[in-house]
């Protein structure tokens, strides 16, 4: 399971920082992912990707839960560490990527969810559905609402 784990972890640590939209928040995230699945393994006849990632899932959800009840939210997203920006060009990516994430942020949980598997991680819709155990018909309406809501919100529509 250690070296399955090992394999897992640059995708795991994707889906931590989509989840999160924080460098920081993403490694913690991970961190009590690898910590969970370790103590507790996973569960007879289930595959350890999907086991891997609905653990994380579900570790973020508490911790934005408590978060929000002890009102220290605060998840804006910290693409880039601290460090010198070069160029114009630069800039202008680093401004229209944090646009993207902040209206990322203001979608609905699932859709935000569904696009950040699809569009981060690359996963296919099929294996999206299996982890989220939701139909893929579901996996696409949700993305396809949550593209229309982004298209909209950043004024990409004609």
């Amino acid at each position: 399971m250690k070296a399955e784990l090992l394999e897992l972890l640059p995708a795991l640590r994707r889906f931590a920082w989509s989840l999160t939209q924080s460098v920081h928040d993403a490694d913690d995230l991970l961190q009590a992912t690898v910590e969970r699945l370790l103590k507790k393994g996973v569960p007879d006849g289930v595959e350890l990707a999907r086991w891997a990632f609905t653990v994380c899932r579900n570790l973020w959800i508490d911790e934005y839960r408590s978060r929000k009840i002890r009102r220290n939210v605060d998840v804006e997203p910290e693409v880039y560490e601290a460090g010198q920006v070069d160029g114009e060009s630069d800039v202008h990516s680093q401004m229209e990527l944090e646009r993207v994430m902040a209206a990322i942020k203001h979608l609905p949980e699932d859709q935000q969810t569904v696009l950040t598997m699809v569009a981060i991680q690359g996963l296919p819709y099929q294996q999206v559905a299996d982890e989220l155990e939701i139909p893929i018909g579901t996996v696409m309406s949700r993305l396809s609402r949550a593209r229309a809501r982004l298209a909209s919100s950043l004024q990409l529509t004609n």
